[in-house]
């Protein structure tokens, strides 16, 4: 995968006294940005900034702790995008899930030096309960449209929200990873956009399940 992000400066001039919490999540976001989340060592992150390699101990136990710090950072404006395209699920629910779809790529296009902190960065979620609970309730808008999606099937039919949820997440991840920021994927020549794939993928995957009708989605253009 290929990050991008453009640099607030260089050396010392990136770090302010008494900013240096701060100082340091910018100076990952544009190490990920140059190398993926993978490709560097906290020492450098305290390089990049111009601090000794003991300074970002004073905020941080290890690259692992703040690399947890930035992937909250991107969970929490992940979650504002998702609310604002769903939008309390107008101007009708369906119309509404496909622009959470759209809002998740465009997340992925957008940010991608925080996407690939929360999405490709360790430690996993599980062993760091703030940054389960940041990408728990980014979920959670997903599962509250799911919801309102199932609401009008007979309860004995009614497939689980969660699920629901889950996989229109996997879809969204997978078209993401696949055809976004040079993923293996865009090698290959698509007939439509990302964005397009995604809302036909969803409205096939829910008329499996009966939630999507017969009749296209409402155009929102």
């Amino acid at each position: 995968m290929i990050w991008c992000r453009h640099s607030q400066g260089t050396g010392r001039d990136r770090y302010h006294h008494g900013n240096l919490r701060e100082a340091l999540v910018e100076a990952v976001l544009d190490l990920i940005a140059e190398r993926g989340p993978s490709g560097f060592t906290f020492a450098e992150v305290a390089r990049l900034i111009g601090v000794s390699p003991a300074a970002p101990y004073r905020h941080f136990r290890d690259r692992g702790a703040l690399l947890a710090e930035v992937a909250r950072r991107g969970f929490r404006q992940f979650e504002v995008a998702l609310m604002e395209a769903w939008n309390d699920g107008r101007p009708e629910p369906l119309r509404a899930l496909v622009s959470c779809g759209r809002a998740y790529l465009a997340f992925a296009r957008e940010q991608p030096a925080y996407y690939a902190a929360m999405f490709e960065a360790g430690p996993a979620s599980e062993a760091d309960a703030d940054l389960a609970q940041a990408g728990e309730r980014a979920l959670a808008l997903l599962r509250k449209a799911a919801e309102v999606l199932c609401a009008g099937q007979p309860e004995n039919q009614r497939p689980p929200p969660r699920m629901v949820a889950l996989h229109i997440w996997s879809l969204s991840h997978g078209i993401a990873s696949l055809f976004l920021n040079g993923g293996e994927g865009s090698r290959q020549p698509l007939p439509m956009s990302p964005e397009d794939l995604l809302e036909a993928g969803i409205l096939v995957y829910l008329r499996g399940l009966g939630l999507g009708g017969g009749d296209a989605i409402p155009p929102d253009r």
